[in-house]
């Protein structure tokens, strides 16, 4: 809670968040469409965006390449709900 943005917006409450709604990060493109079109991180997107970023939201300039298999990512949303109010 309270660490600043580095390469990604800091984490903290992303579970229920709206995208890209960090203040003072500087979201692609690509990502501000994606959150203008209304979508909040739930475990459902974090889900598909976490499987593969660039297929997920194109054009992002997340450089990550994802998490393939299906329980890690799982167990990534699990750990990042509880790092929330």
């Amino acid at each position: 809670e309270g660490a600043p943005n580095r390469v990604g917006p800091n984490l903290w409450n992303v579970v229920g968040r709206p995208a890209a709604a960090v203040e003072g990060f500087n979201y692609s493109p690509p990502m501000r469409e994606f959150a203008e079109a209304g979508n909040v991180w739930d475990e459902e997107h974090l889900d598909e965006y976490l499987a593969n970023p660039r297929a997920y939201v194109p054009g992002t300039t997340m450089t990550y390449a994802g998490v393939r298999n299906d329980d890690s990512r799982a167990n990534l949303i699990g750990y990042l709900a509880t790092q929330s109010e």
